[in-house]
């Protein structure tokens, strides 16, 4: 969620993003929920829309994805393929702040899990991010 804008039309637009934690700690000097800013906002919201099945989100039946369906294939190169399709579909889809760039998937086979990383720049700024999370089934 962009919160603010600052500049005109002649200047750069710069833009703060802040989302709450999903831990939903407590700061320990306003006493009110904690927050993540700028590049952990979009981190965070992106990984967050790549775990969520959709029907999961109250009154948006359509935002998510299908990973952890796909977590329950075989771990071979065509499931590999499918998860990346699944996860660039739905950031191109549903995360309106960034530009993806590059989406990886390695499948990690002695241990069953899968190695994600998406590299991405946010919309209206110079700077590529990337980050990397692993996809395991639930036990």
């Amino acid at each position: 969620m962009a919160l603010k804008s600052v500049g005109s039309k002649d200047q750069r637009t710069s833009r703060a993003f802040k989302d709450i934690a999903m831990a939903f700690g407590k700061n320990p000097f306003t006493d009110d929920i904690n927050a993540v800013k700028n590049d952990n906002s979009i981190k965070s919201a992106i990984k967050n829309l790549v775990l969520t099945t959709p029907g999961e989100k109250p009154f948006q039946p359509l935002v998510g994805s299908r990973v952890n369906d796909l977590l329950f294939e075989p771990l071979d190169p065509f499931t590999a393929d499918a998860l990346q399709e699944e996860i660039i579909n739905t950031i191109n889809q549903f995360e309106s702040r960034v530009r993806l760039e590059d989406v990886q998937v390695q499948p990690i086979h002695n241990r069953n899990m899968l190695n994600i990383t998406i590299v991405y720049q946010v919309v209206g700024q110079p700077i590529t991010e990337s980050f990397s999370f692993v996809l395991q089934r639930p036990e």
